[in-house]
């Protein structure tokens, strides 16, 4: 193609400046600086000075939340300035620091230049508490304490249902609390949890069909040191188990013989468990659940502040049976007398340790009672927010780490050296009813004398009630009881003689899980207790699935009418059973069907 020829001479563009060299830097100067909050020299050197100068390797990923703990004990809360902090030491994104930092109920992030109040006054409303007066626990304090630098809140259960109304003083325990006890607990200026350290050789299955020992009020038991436990043969077992003096399999068909089910509520059989883990490829780890977060319990916190080495015993039996290279035990962090003296004690363990010991770290929990289900644990553990996984893989194959996991519940293991020195036949001797074993039950309520009762499985409610707590207390009648805590339903008095053991109480809509059983008196209703742990769900929720986080919100606010709307209620429990991803969501709806069943005329129910 030909082009026209050029009839004129074009010149060359002109440059123009579209700025500076000076405006130039500046401008890549701004363009290189991080968008978001950025850490300051004095915040990195004070998280330094708790969780110490960053390793070569870096600090580990899976101790966020232990580290948070620090900064959170330092300083009574969670400076912005320091979450930066920590996720720069740490090489966390802030995002996901944060995101951590407000999942759990005792973490509270200021932004700023905010500050937390000196003190923090934790009253139980768990449903126990309730029954002795916590409402006005919480409506008289505010006045009492007037302008002392002190918050007072409203706590889901923390553990001490046999001393309602219990309260938190920032970490100190007021049991049977008063008004005056709480102010006093305050003037005092205690920071936390005093135990005694007295010396004793608790042996558990002494009370064998008996009520366990309570504590004194304004005292705490003394426990089995480890230089006792030793004394009295303990460690022996393991020791002989490490050394190839005892049979592996012995000692899983001693467990399996035993009947020993899982005694944090699901209820699997202990031995096959061990099978099960230890047929998986190594390495192997173990998590260990103390969290105990269950409305109504305490038998984990009642047996570790008597006899902690009975448990780790039955952990390193445990670990040495399975091939397990790593145990993390995680414990609820209300318990923070029991934290402290476990914290000593295993340190005594791995300075004089019997055998060779697999590596132990215990880990604390932050307040998210969704962490009692097995994987929620492990994400808790892993340094992550407590949400349940979705199954499978069974942790059983892929849990903590990655790698495949025995989950065990506290007193599980507390009862594995009494089961393989005594024999199976032992632990199977005890029972009622036709069934077989020793249950601990922890009983709050309108009894005379509430505690963890070391009974025989298939006791019944009223058999427990008469023979181990006193009978009713003064002034009230029997009227109904909740045979699992929160999550295990309510029945009415009638069925009173129903064998209290795992496989009983799924026909009448019921389960003991973890054995909290709470007995209700004529003054009290069962629509009232209902809605107490409906509200304690839809605090809990962790929020993952729509039909538990939506469902107990409004099956809460359904239940404060003065008729319920049953066809809605039923719908709202049929959507949470079925569709929640976890058992928190699928057995929140039990105490809503109970209630229709056993107790409609306080409802009024109307489809």
């Amino acid at each position: 193609m030909n082009h026209p020829a050029r009839t004129c001479e074009i010149s060359e563009p002109k440059a123009v400046a579209i700025a500076t060299v000076d405006e130039l830097r500046e401008r890549i100067r701004r363009k290189s600086r991080l968008k978001g909050r950025q850490a300051d020299d004095v915040s990195i050197n004070e998280v330094r000075a708790l969780i110490g100068a960053k390793p070569a390797e870096g600090h580990r990923r899976d101790l966020l939340i232990e580290h948070l703990h620090k900064l959170n004990d330092a300083y009574r809360c969670l400076h912005d300035r320091h979450l930066a902090a920590l996720g720069k030491e740490m090489s966390v994104p802030l995002a996901e620091v944060y995101e951590v930092a407000t999942f759990y109920h005792h973490f509270e992030v200021v932004r700023g230049d905010g500050k937390a109040p000196g003190v923090t006054i934790r009253v139980c409303d768990g449903l126990a508490c309730e029954l002795a007066g916590a409402q006005g626990l919480l409506a008289r304090l505010p006045a009492l304490l007037g302008d002392a630098d002190a918050r007072v809140i409203a706590a889901p259960c923390i553990g001490r249902c046999e001393q309602a109304p219990a309260v938190v003083v920032h970490q100190c325990p007021v049991p049977f609390a008063t008004p005056d006890a709480v102010v006093s607990a305050l003037k005092s200026g205690l920071q936390h949890e005093e135990r005694g350290f007295s010396a004793i050789n608790f042996v558990a299955s002494d009370h064998a069909e008996k009520s366990i020992p309570g504590e004194p009020l304004g005292a705490t038991p003394g426990h089995t040191t480890y230089e006792m436990y030793r004394a009295s043969g303990g460690y022996a077992l393991a020791a002989r188990l490490a050394k190839g003096e005892d049979d592996i399999e012995r000692i899983t068909q001693a467990m399996e013989d035993s009947g020993l089910r899982g005694l944090g509520g699901a209820g699997f059989p202990a031995g096959r468990k061990w099978r099960i883990v230890r047929s998986q490829s190594a390495p192997r780890v173990m998590a260990v659940n103390i969290d105990e977060g269950e409305p109504g319990t305490f038998k984990d916190r009642t047996y570790s502040e008597r006899d902690p080495h009975r448990f780790l015993e039955g952990m390193l039996i445990a670990a040495q049976v399975v091939g397990i290279d790593a145990c993390y035990i995680y414990l609820r962090d209300e318990y923070h007398g029991c934290r402290e003296m476990f914290e000593r004690e295993i340190a005594k363990l791995q300075a004089d340790p019997p055998c060779h010991l697999p590596l132990i770290e215990l880990r604390r929990g932050a307040g998210a009672y969704i962490c009692g289900e097995e994987s929620a644990m492990i994400e808790s553990i892993e340094g992550k927010r407590g949400v349940p996984r979705k199954r499978p893989p069974y942790i059983a194959e892929v849990g903590l780490f990655g790698r495949p996991t025995l989950a065990h519940n506290f007193e599980t293991l507390y009862w594995v050296r009494d089961i393989v020195e005594k024999g199976p036949q032992w632990f199977g001797s005890f029972g009622r009813n036709g069934r077989q074993g020793l249950r601990s039950f922890s009983v709050s309520g309108r009894v005379k004398q509430p505690g963890v009762k070391l009974a025989p499985a298939g006791i019944t409610v009223q058999e427990l009630i008469d023979e181990y707590c006193g009978g009713m207390l003064d002034g009230h009648h029997f009227y109904a009881y909740l045979p699992g805590g929160a999550s295990g339903g309510i029945l009415p008095a009638s069925l009173n003689t129903i064998p209290l053991d795992f496989d009983t109480l799924q026909s009448y809509g019921c389960f003991i899980g973890s054995a909290a059983v709470i007995i209700l008196g004529h003054q009290d209703k069962a629509r009232d207790a209902a809605l107490n742990v409906m509200k304690f769900f839809e605090h809990e929720s962790c929020g993952q699935c729509t039909p538990c986080r939506v469902g107990t919100a409004k099956a809460a606010r359904l239940m404060q009418a003065p008729v319920w709307d049953a066809q809605t209620l039923t719908d709202i429990a049929d959507v949470m059973g079925d569709a929640s991803i976890c058992g928190l969501g699928q057995a929140a709806p039990n105490p809503i069907r109970c209630v229709h069943q056993y107790f409609a005329q306080e409802v009024g129910a109307t489809s």
